[in-house]
């Protein structure tokens, strides 16, 4: 009898082959004791955290943790049942409240994780008859929505508005059409061009969903993400959100204006048949929610950091998926898997960690070394990153090329 196990065989020969080299496992780091946002103990050694997406620096804020201790004393430590049963709470409704106050939206709904949102609205806005229409670089939880709904799945090319034209105009005009973007993709750190894309997909009736996740809290002039900057926050259907990046806790949601958005709550299996989140959970995301509509000075210092780590990233040599800093996020491409955990172990001895990526999670060919920066870090912590980096490659014996950055 076959076992189920086999067909991971050549994953688990790459792990073990991994591990016998000496390095640690990439995949499976324990932070012994988190200091602080930017700072934790990972196997004795103190480190500076570079891969965490805590990007608006929410997850030590005095004002956020006192609102979780508060909730976590008044209401215990869980709800132990679903939103539509016995699971919301006045803070859920709080939350929400938070929500729509910050996106200026008139509905929102709050799911367990983000992963749920997406698979949420992915699943249950599109059925038989219907077209999902997605980035091909689309996150995780997109697909696994697109594969647990009805609806036909078509895919585009990255970031391209020309290919999804081409693919909406093979479908049939009278069918419903839910185009999927996101704002920031998560492994290479670029832009989506929101603007040509949306403008696409209503030239075909098209209704659009925007996946801010990595976006919420500093871009844009209140932080609400690309959607905000390009001045599309009419024309967008839906935008998805997670609390587990800038809010700094878990939980994902949806905001929207659509006036029957709230049928959801009776529809959409990931929200009816999950528990919802612990009291504590929700009242410190409300909390964070309702600072990061004040937080100007936050988000100016991240950028202050992200073009800083980028340029001289550039300056050493280092070839980064995008030309300049467009997000938080920094991913720097090195040649295949195995300099990527040579220089990723380095790193990490050096005390600074990092997220090393490779395929299926980013697009064919392509390994990386992902940096996510925070609003907490300081000049002084990117300059030691910067260090490191320059340590760790020659360490390594990684030959750079000239400089980009000269120019």
């Amino acid at each position: 009898m076959a076992d189920l196990f086999d067909k991971f065989d050549g994953i688990i020969a790459e792990r073990n082959a991994l591990l016998k080299s000496g390095a640690l496992d990439p995949f499976k780091v324990t932070m012994d004791q988190v200091l602080s946002e930017t700072e934790a103990m990972i196997d004795g050694r103190h480190t500076i955290l570079v891969g965490t997406y805590n990007y608006m620096g929410m997850t030590f804020h005095p004002d956020v943790m006192d609102a979780a201790e508060e909730a976590l004393r008044a209401s215990g430590t869980g709800t132990t049942g679903s939103r539509v049963l016995n699971g919301t709470y006045s803070s859920h409704v709080a939350v929400e409240e938070a929500l729509k106050e910050f996106y200026g939206a008139e509905h929102a709904i709050v799911f367990s994780t983000g992963y749920l949102a997406n698979l949420g609205l992915c699943s249950t806005l599109t059925g038989k008859g219907d077209y999902i229409i997605i980035d091909a670089d689309s996150h995780a939880s997109i697909y696994d929505g697109c594969a647990m709904g009805n609806a036909d799945i078509v895919r585009f090319k990255h970031n391209s508005p020309e290919d999804l034209e081409k693919r909406l105009r093979r479908l049939p005009p009278e069918a419903g059409k839910l185009v999927v973007l996101e704002g920031v993709y998560s492994m290479l750190g670029d832009v989506a061009p929101l603007k040509e894309l949306v403008a696409v997909a209503k030239s075909f009736d098209a209704m659009v969903l925007v996946d801010e996740a990595h976006s919420m809290g500093f871009i844009g002039p209140s932080g609400r993400g690309v959607t905000e900057a390009e001045g599309l926050e009419d024309q967008v259907d839906f935008i998805i959100g997670t609390f587990s990046k800038s809010v700094g806790t878990v939980g994902g949601f949806a905001v929207s204006n659509h006036p029957k958005f709230e049928v959801l709550r009776l529809v959409c299996r990931p929200y009816m048949f999950t528990a919802s989140l612990p009291p504590s959970v929700v009242a410190s995301a409300e909390k964070s929610i309702r600072l990061l509509m004040h937080a100007d000075n936050r988000r100016a210092h991240l950028w202050e950091n992200s073009k800083a780590l980028h340029y001289g990233l550039r300056s050493q040599g280092f070839g980064l998926a995008t030309p300049e800093a467009e997000s938080a996020i920094i991913a720097v491409i090195l040649p295949d898997q195995e300099t990527t955990v040579r220089m990723w172990n380095a790193l990490l001895l050096r005390g600074i960690y990092v997220n090393m990526a490779r395929p299926p999670a980013t697009p064919a060919g392509i390994f990386l070394l992902r940096l996510s920066l925070c609003a907490s870090h300081t000049a002084e912590q990117v300059d030691t990153i910067l260090e490191a980096f320059a340590a760790a490659a020659n360490d390594i014996g990684l030959a750079l090329p000239l400089p980009e950055a000269a120019e």
